[in-house]
């Protein structure tokens, strides 16, 4: 049996976790939904693709204090068993750190034999081992998401609630495409996930609203909040299930987990965003200048608001 034959047949789960747009929050639903999961008694194995090693450090791993990495993996003989880490803080949670080194793994994998299976090889071997194997993309679609792609069975797609983070879907469905027919047929997107979801603003259930239009179905019924807890708690070393186990951001997380596993869900109605104030919108020429007080606003935020109004009278 290969390893592509190894990793369709198994009941494990093994979702790419990609993106090719920056900052829309694939390592935080990683990370996060990863943690959830452990919690409910799920065994999840996460491994990190990304060169800057993000994922690693925001379940308190050093990627400098690893002896054997994703690089090693990918470019050398190294099984992947031999990497893993447990995270501190999540019983059940394992992690396959990255290194910087990664950063060269694109330009040392175009020469190389099989190339894009480097990744589904190392992992066939252990793939029974877990409830859920999550691999953290790299922002780009070079030949390091190719082979999470290669890899997996499903693809899970954040989507930031905001305008710009529209423009780059459905370049990375036409890629995902591509893949399925040439490299890895039991490859779907099965899995939309609306994150920092900001309900002060009209735009974000605009976002949500077309997101759900277009993909129907795959999209989740949770939304992630936009809490900056969440971006906090990456600077600890700790999950926000973890680092703040009663913010809305971990019981966000922990009802997707919930979506995740097909559990029922106890919500009566999905939230319906707050209106803004008059003016902001999807439209051309609309400005997110209005902002209301809210507790989750940083002290930045708050005078970034204030002076921003200040202006405008």
């Amino acid at each position: 049996m290969d390893s592509m034959e190894q990793i369709t047949s198994s009941k494990t789960r093994v979702i790419a976790i990609a993106n090719q747009k920056g900052g829309v929050g694939k390592t935080t639903t990683t990370v996060n939904l990863g943690a959830a999961l452990a919690e409910l008694g799920q065994r999840v194995l996460l491994i990190d693709l990304d060169p800057q090693a993000n994922a690693s450090t925001g379940l308190g791993i050093n990627p400098r204090a690893i002896e054997k990495n994703m690089y090693d993996v990918l470019l050398g003989d190294t099984p992947l068993e031999d990497t893993l880490e447990p995270a501190a803080d999540v019983e059940g949670l394992f992690v396959a750190p990255s290194s910087l080194d990664l950063a060269g793994a694109e330009i040392e994998l175009v020469p190389g034999f099989n190339r894009e299976r480097r990744l589904i090889d190392a992992l066939a071997p252990i793939v029974n081992d877990y409830d859920f194997v999550f691999i953290d993309c790299p922002p780009s679609l070079g030949l390091l998401t190719i082979n999470a792609l290669v890899a997996a069975t499903e693809v899970l797609v954040p989507i930031q609630c905001e305008y710009y983070a529209l423009e780059g879907v459905g370049q990375l469905v036409r890629n995902v495409d591509l893949v399925k027919k040439s490299l890895n047929h039991a490859l779907e997107i099965s899995t939309i996930v609306l994150v920092m979801y900001d309900a002060r603003t009209k735009l974000a259930g605009q976002v949500v609203d077309e997101v759900r239009n277009h993909f129907g179905e795959k999209v989740c019924k949770i939304v992630i909040p936009r809490v900056v807890r969440l971006s906090e708690a990456p600077s600890y070393g700790q999950p926000i299930t973890v680092f703040d186990p009663d913010n809305r951001g971990a019981q966000a997380y922990r009802d997707l987990a919930n979506e995740v596993l097909g559990n029922e869900l106890d919500l009566d109605e999905e939230p319906e965003p707050t209106p803004p104030a008059p003016g902001v919108g999807i439209a051309a020429g609309s400005t997110l200048n209005e902002i209301s007080s809210d507790e989750e606003l940083t002290e930045t935020e708050s005078m970034e608001a204030a002076e921003a109004k200040g202006e405008e009278e």
